[in-house]
């Protein structure tokens, strides 16, 4: 069993500031890439950003300048710092994990937390 636990959503003000949390726990061998989507009212799941085991990171245009992502490999856990909230950022952040099970198999499995809200008000 894996188990992703987020933490750190809420409602801000625009231009606040939030940080989530997602750690993995449960029986996997390792963790490759570990990211966050978002579920924004009337758009399709979105990625944030995603970072792989290596350090490399990717943003969603939409997010560049005001979003970090982060991990702390040693925790299993990946930080999403996010800056400048705009209203427009309002929506549930889900967090997953793509992870192998096991050290005789190189295939992916991924894994989702049970999503945190975080709303910007105007």
């Amino acid at each position: 069993q894996v188990h992703l636990a987020e933490s750190g959503g809420g409602l801000v003000q625009a231009g606040g500031s939030l940080r989530l949390s997602c750690s993995a726990s449960g029986n996997f061998f390792s963790i490759n890439v570990m990211g966050w989507y978002r579920q924004t009212p009337g758009k399709q799941r979105e990625l944030v950003a995603a970072i792989n085991s290596g350090g490399s990171t990717n943003y969603a245009d939409s997010v560049k300048g005001r979003v970090t992502i982060q991990r702390d490999n040693s925790k299993n856990t990946v930080y999403l710092q996010m800056d400048s909230l705009k209203p427009e950022d309002t929506g549930i952040y889900y967090c997953y994990a793509d992870l192998s099970l096991d050290s005789s198999s190189s295939t992916n499995f991924r894994y989702w937390g049970q999503g945190t809200q975080v709303t910007v008000s105007s």
